[in-house]
């Protein structure tokens, strides 16, 4: 019987909380780790996906002085440029759910990129626009987000898995929608269907995932290619990461 809730190991100021039997306490456990299964969801607490901007509006500042700054992400965010398309100007980079700025925005500007950074919670904007004041800076839920404007790269850094199961299957047509031709997409999620309930600043925070095959089918039916998955990946904090290329 689930009768417990334990903190396990800490990632990036967030800590996932997970229901678990109590001899199972002791198990050292990541977020993707403590994805709850569908059939476990009524074990989940009161805390939804709805939830989520308040939250970040509330305690976005305490997470920014939290953020882990020394850039696991930086294999992965080469990656994506060296995916997205060359043109004559600067590589246009779509930062969804992005944060204080801190470390991933303020590199993507380094690197000599024009960023917009997206965000539904002022709290974060604020921040971005002050870390990363070379950025274009929109106050928007990536929800139904029309910019109508196309990039060359686009990121969902422990964004995107903060969408219920519906509104993430639904973000890809945004994804598309906003991607230039061979656009890069990298985005993280969890390496199972599920949901799970983390912690950021003393707070619980939502997460959900879909089944690796079902984002793969709702890549592919959004023409968006997979180059590469690593599920937990273990040279980046064990995050579970999606590489994939815009080929309408």
């Amino acid at each position: 019987m689930i009768s417990q809730a334990y903190t396990c190991q800490s990632r990036d100021g967030q800590k996932p909380i997970c229901r678990l039997r109590p001899e199972d306490a002791s198990k050292a456990i990541t977020f993707d780790c403590a994805i709850v299964p569908d059939h476990r969801k009524w074990h989940l607490t009161a805390m939804k996906a709805d939830d989520v901007i308040a939250t970040y509006e509330r305690i976005g500042e305490i997470w920014a002085q939290q953020r882990r700054v020394d850039l696991i992400e930086k294999a992965w965010l080469d990656r994506m440029l060296s995916t997205a398309p060359r043109s004559d100007g600067k590589l246009r980079v779509l930062d969804l759910g992005c944060g204080s700025g801190r470390p991933i925005g303020s590199y993507l500007a380094d690197r000599g990129t024009r960023v917009t950074g997206v965000d539904a919670a002022h709290t974060m904007t604020a921040l971005y626009a002050k870390n990363v004041p070379q950025a274009r800076t929109i106050a928007a839920d990536m929800r139904g987000l029309a910019l109508d404007q196309q990039f060359d790269a686009i990121l969902a850094w422990d964004s995107f898995f903060h969408l219920g199961a519906d509104d993430q299957r639904q973000m890809f047509a945004t994804f598309a929608a906003h991607a230039a031709p061979h656009a890069a997409l990298l985005f993280t999620s969890g390496h199972m269907a599920g949901e799970a309930i983390g912690q950021v600043a003393d707070a619980p925070i939502y997460h959900a995932s879909l089944d690796p095959e079902a984002y793969r089918a709702l890549l592919k039916d959004a023409g968006f290619s997979v180059l590469r998955y690593t599920p937990e990946d273990p040279a980046c904090g064990h995050h579970t990461v999606w590489l994939a290329q815009f080929r309408p």
